[in-house]
């Protein structure tokens, strides 16, 4: 009440009160969300992102290809994210590994990951079907950690058993201190339409903050969810790949009603920039190869896109890489559709 009459006072007084911008985060995604792209999205307005799902187990036994998953460059906020069921596994990696490492402000159980080779260990959304074992895992990774632990979950295994508001209690009591929830099921996998009512109803049950995930590919997306979730925050996963620009158009939709859409010499300076930045991280070779899809991402919506993608995957040099670029960016303009058309 106090603050409506405050907002009140000042309309009448003609100042105009800027509203906080939503806390709009980078979701981890396997084989995308890499050191590379995560500096993309926080040029482009990200206030926090997670890794990459790192194994727990892996790093227990000092996996050395797991660790290049921890890896940070010039980002902001960053999260770990483990995943794993073993509670003596998670506690001595939490304990060894983590609790000293400066890169990371927190640490999240992934308890969201529905692909197969996951869930037939236990891992990912495999513990929403033991919430008990979940509540045992959560109780020792927030005594064992030093740092924040949050947690990544699902509506449930399938829409018979959406146990997301036990499962959300469960870990509050545990002292799990943020929740992300993507709104499908796992037998849902990424496919039909996220239940944003679930986050609200989240929301409602627990005190600790919720962050809202699925189904925001556009600016109007993420103003629609806030409004209907009241969420502390949005975590955006598949809506930005090949789009950090839209990091940026969020908070211009949030400050000024309009957002600006990016020029192909936008996209395409961007796109060059992330080739560089996988050149300087892996080398040529692997890098042109990691970066095929998301060169399908960043071209997509474009006139002509299709036979540059082709082009590009015949790519051998960086050369290569910028000569087929220079060209794709004349012929867009030269057909004077210099705008992506999302669908």
């Amino acid at each position: 009440m106090a603050e409506r009459m405050t907002q009140r006072a000042h309309e009448k007084s003609g100042e105009v009160l800027e509203r906080p911008s939503p806390f709009v985060s980078l979701a981890p995604l396997a084989g995308v969300s890499d050191v590379a792209f995560r500096e993309l999205c926080f040029e482009y307005g990200a206030q926090g992102a997670t890794t990459e799902m790192v194994s727990a187990k892996a790093l227990y036994y000092d996996s050395a290809r797991t660790k290049r998953l921890m890896e940070r460059g010039d980002e902001g906020e960053l999260v770990l994210q483990l995943f794993g069921h073993e509670p003596d596994v998670m506690v001595q990696v939490l304990r060894e590994e983590i609790n000293d490492d400066p890169r990371f402000c927190a640490v999240e159980l992934n308890m969201g990951c529905p692909a197969p080779k996951i869930v037939k260990n236990g891992d990912g959304s495999a513990l929403m079907r033991d919430p008990k074992a979940a509540g045992a895992l959560l109780e020792a990774m927030v005594e064992a950690s030093a740092k924040p632990v949050h947690l990544k979950m699902r509506l449930g295994w399938d829409d018979e058993t959406q146990n997301y508001l036990e499962m959300g209690k469960i870990a509050e009591d545990a002292g799990v201190r943020q929740l992300t929830l993507h709104a499908r099921t796992r037998e849902q996998q990424y496919s039909g339409v996220a239940d944003w009512e679930a986050i609200a109803r989240l929301k409602d049950a627990v005190s600790v903050p919720v962050i809202g995930n699925g189904d925001v590919r556009k600016p109007e997306d993420a103003a629609r969810m806030l409004e209907q979730t009241r969420a502390d925050g949005i975590a955006i996963g598949r809506g930005a790949m090949g789009n950090p620009f839209l990091f940026r158009q969020i908070r211009e939709l949030w400050k000024s009603g309009t957002y600006t859409t990016p020029t192909v010499d936008e996209t395409l300076a961007v796109l060059r920039c992330h080739y560089q930045k996988e050149i300087e991280r892996r080398g040529v070779d692997t890098a042109l190869v990691l970066m095929r899809k998301h060169t399908a991402w960043y071209l997509s919506g474009y006139y002509g896109a299709a036979q540059t993608r082709v082009q590009l995957m015949e790519a051998r040099s960086a050369d290569d890489v910028w000569a087929i670029l220079d060209a794709f960016e004349r012929h867009v303009k030269a057909h004077g559709d210099p705008v992506r058309h999302f669908s």
